[in-house]
């Protein structure tokens, strides 16, 4: 065959999130954006804070040649370290620039993770529910995907479950709290049973086992701790992007971390690296560099997304949905009326209602509705929702 075949496999099997977004894009030009209620995309509605902007306007008064010039592979050197500075400050840690690699986004940390881990014949552990191109960056670096559903109940790690699964093929294994799609946070006693348990595997199997943390949602947490991973277990890379935080998604910034602490440190920098320059991903967008350099320490709107959560929660409660409590983030984990989640995401589709069929994540019976869109878009939809659940009375 003249073309790649699983690069058409992926072309040609669509995302169900981005599918959804499209139809939803696409009824909005023709019935109105106030008429469709779009829970598909986790793409902020909340403005960049103030503080991007200044930064913009600063670095625009540098010369045109230093302010568009390639930045070093792993990223200007002054940027990393205000990262740094900025975890030391937050976590009691003491990294430095060399420790951090400035990525396009939390894809590129993910996928450049996977690249400087993995070799083939490995396996990577997802928690379902999870992000459905974990398993697409996981089986382009190599390895299988191997999914390990959560608790069903409270959606935190299921310590049983995953004894079961590792083996000696296991390379890694991605956390993501605040959780994308659940908004389940993992406390700090689950994450130290999963510590133990990988210290007990390792040792049994003769393995090492790596925890790959990805964290786009840190800041938007509605009370809940959310523990530092690398404090937990040491054998961690931490993955971040500024989509969230900063409500940058399009702008594609982020980081891959490889702590001081990590027993592997000085190989796996150089892997990250060398992973980087293989895949393309080298000198992220340097405008943007120089932004999170200047807003590192710029705190999240999480008021306005904890405001969405509460009219969403209790407008659901009031026609009796089944949800689980969101933590953080900025999703809601609804229970579809019916088995079938794709089935019941065509009924709500027709009440104009866009939430994303749990099955993509894993996990079936569900669906995804993402409450980072406007308040009068939450407030707006309550009147569809009880009409879709009237057609199961």
């Amino acid at each position: 065959m003249p073309i790649n075949q699983r690069s058409y496999d992926y072309g040609s099997a669509k995302s169900s999130i981005r599918e959804i977004a499209a139809y939803g894009a696409a009824r909005k030009a023709e019935i109105g954006p106030q008429n469709v209620f779009d829970f598909s995309l986790g793409n902020p509605s909340i403005p960049a804070p103030e503080a991007v902007r200044e930064s913009i306007e600063r670095s625009l008064s540098l010369p045109p040649v230093q302010l568009h010039s390639y930045t070093p592979g792993a990223g200007l050197p002054q940027v990393r370290d205000a990262v740094a500075a900025s975890l030391n400050r937050r976590f009691a840690c003491s990294y430095k620039a060399g420790d951090l690699y400035m990525t396009c986004g939390a894809a590129a940390s993910l996928s450049i993770s996977f690249h400087a881990l993995v070799n083939p014949g490995d396996e990577v552990i997802v928690i379902a529910p999870f992000f459905p191109e974990y398993c697409v960056w996981i089986q382009t670096a190599g390895a299988r995907c191997v999914e390990v559903m959560a608790d069903p109940q409270s959606f935190q790690l299921d310590i049983e479950a995953l004894r079961d699964a590792i083996t000696e093929r296991t390379k890694a294994i991605v956390v993501n709290s605040p959780n994308n799609p659940v908004g389940a946070v993992y406390s700090r006693q689950n994450l130290q049973d999963l510590a133990s348990l990988l210290h007990e595997r390792e040792k049994a199997l003769g393995t090492k086992v790596y925890l790959v943390s990805d964290e786009p949602y840190r800041e938007i947490s509605y009370g809940a701790e959310v523990p530092w991973i690398p404090s937990v277990y040491d054998r961690t890379i931490v993955c971040y992007s500024y989509s969230k935080s900063l409500s940058l998604p399009g702008e594609r910034v982020g980081w891959v971390l490889v702590p001081d602490t990590n027993p592997d440190h000085d190989e796996l920098a150089f892997a990250v690296a060398g992973a980087g320059r293989k895949l393309g991903f080298v000198c992220a967008p340097a405008l943007f560099q120089r932004v999170v350099a200047d807003c590192v320490d710029v705190p999240s709107d999480v008021a306005a997304y904890e405001r969405n959560r509460k009219a969403l929660t209790e407008g659901l409660s009031a026609l009796g949905y089944e949800y689980v409590e969101p933590q953080g983030a900025f999703y809601l984990w609804v229970k579809a009326l019916e088995p079938d989640a794709q089935a019941f995401f065509e009924k709500a589709k027709s009440l104009e209602l866009l939430p994303v069929p749990s099955d993509s994540f894993g996990c079936p019976g569900w669906v995804r509705v993402s409450y980072c869109v406007g308040y009068e878009t939450v407030v707006n939809s309550l009147p569809a929702w009880g009409k879709l659940a009237q057609t199961y009375r």
